[in-house]
Parts: structure tokens; C-alpha cells; sequence
């Protein structure tokens, strides 16, 4: 198996590139593959598998979530997206336009609220969420009230906004622990091919 891990900040998952215009479901990461890069990926790297999750299912704003319990079994997995029945090839995913209503943001469901929407389990109380970005205060709201008790985010780049300002207050409040995870590199590289090698040499 061929792979590589540096400092480089290269995305390795295709994303639309289109930021102004419907987003393209041929360029989407299939869910075939992310499983199955998760699954080779987790034996080779110290990021722990559930931020190989998160991260392998990028969309348009590159952000996933991920909720694990207290024995680090996944039971809940998400990502930003338009809401189910809605097609992401209708609605906008422009972040700016002349109407709001032209814009992304009164459709988007954000990775957050569709990891705690997805979960396989009766409920994620005492559980841990790994995340691409600090949460928004409407996520930390649903995460408060779910009973999520730890945060694990990689990006807080936009810490001094006023929704996450208000998130950390509420986080604060209700107890809920958040800290920043640090990898020790931001590029896995995975040959799907190298499956099918055969060894130069016999097994004894």
C-alpha cells in the first residue's frame, strides 16, 4: 500500500469548485470510496479514524462531523448539505448574491445536526462529536441538548464571530468540554490499487 503523510494543506477529496452556482453531484466523494479510504487510511496515521471520518465527507464548505461514544464507536456521521428531498443541484450554494434567498444560507443543514440526525443509536448523551469547525450556535444548541459532552474541533478560524462567541458561552454553561485537535499531518495519501499486488516474493 502506497502512502504519504506531510504538512502540506492539499485536499485530497474532490470538491465542486463552483462556490456561485448549484453544486455538482458527479464531483461528490461516493460514499463507496469514503468508507473504504477511512478503512485503509485509519491503521497508517496517529489522526484517530472518527477525523478520517469526518473529514472524508467534504462537501462544498468541507465540513464533517462525527459523534463517537465513550468506547470511540461510531454512532453518528454527517456532513453540510441541502436538507433530504431537496436537490443540491436546485438550491444555491453561493455565499453571496443580491437576495439572501440566493445564497446558501436559509437551505444548508450543517454537519453538526446531521451527524445527531443520523445517529444509529437510541441517543448520543455522554458521547464525543469530532468536527472540521468549531460549531455555530445553532449546532451548539442541538449539541447542548442531545447531551454531547465534548467538542473536538480542527478549525476555529472564525473564533471572534458573534455566533461562535455565543457558542462557547452556552458551551461553557451547560459544561460541555471543546478543545482543538492537532494532527500530526494534514495529507493521507491512499492507492486503492495497491490492493490488488501480489508480494515479489512467496510467503513461507
Amino acid at each position: 500500500m502506497q502512502t504519504a503523510c506531510s504538512t502540506s494543506s492539499q485536499r485530497l477529496l474532490q470538491v465542486s469548485d463552483n462556490s456561485n452556482g448549484p453544486f455538482l453531484t458527479s464531483r461528490y466523494t461516493r460514499w463507496n470510496e469514503k468508507s473504504m479510504s477511512c478503512k485503509k487510511a485509519a491503521p497508517l496515521t496517529r489522526v484517530p479514524e472518527v477525523f478520517q471520518e469526518s473529514f472524508a465527507v467534504f462537501q462544498l464548505s468541507k465540513v464533517g462531523a462525527c459523534i463517537v461514544n465513550s468506547e470511540n464507536k461510531i454512532v453518528g456521521i454527517g456532513y453540510n448539505g441541502m436538507p433530504n428531498g431537496c436537490s443540491d443541484d436546485v438550491l444555491p450554494w453561493t455565499r453571496a448574491a443580491a437576495h439572501s434567498l440566493d445564497t446558501k444560507y436559509p437551505y444548508v443543514c450543517h454537519a453538526e445536526l446531521n451527524a445527531i440526525m443520523n445517529k444509529n443509536s437510541a441517543d448520543v448523551k455522554g458521547c464525543s462529536m469530532y468536527v472540521a469547525l468549531f460549531p455555530c450556535n445553532e449546532c451548539a444548541k442541538l449539541i447542548i441538548q442531545a447531551g454531547i459532552k465534548e467538542v473536538i474541533f480542527m478549525s476555529d478560524k472564525y473564533h471572534d464571530s458573534i455566533e461562535m462567541t455565543a457558542a462557547r458561552r452556552m458551551f461553557d454553561l451547560a459544561g460541555i468540554v471543546y478543545r482543538e485537535f492537532k494532527p500530526k499531518c494534514n495529507k493521507i495519501i491512499i492507492d486503492f490499487n495497491s490492493i490488488n499486488s501480489r508480494p515479489s516474493q512467496k510467503l513461507l
